[in-house]
């Protein structure tokens, strides 16, 4: 099963929601990846991520 990315908070997902922000609305049709280890991070608070895990960096 291909990953999906979710619309709102970017996070790569296999399921049909994110475990993130419990959004419904993912998407197939995305690119890049940014793995987050630490949310503490310069790249994460950049990217306004604040829980680690896969995310996606672009989503159409």
């Amino acid at each position: 099963m291909a990953e999906k990315a979710c619309k709102n908070c970017r996070r790569l997902v296999k399921g049909n929601l994110c475990p993130v922000c419990k959004s419904t609305d993912l998407t197939r049709s995305w690119r890049g990846i940014i793995l987050v280890l630490n949310s503490e991070s310069e790249i994460a608070k950049e990217a306004g991520i604040t829980a680690p895990g896969k995310y996606a960096s672009r989503v159409k």
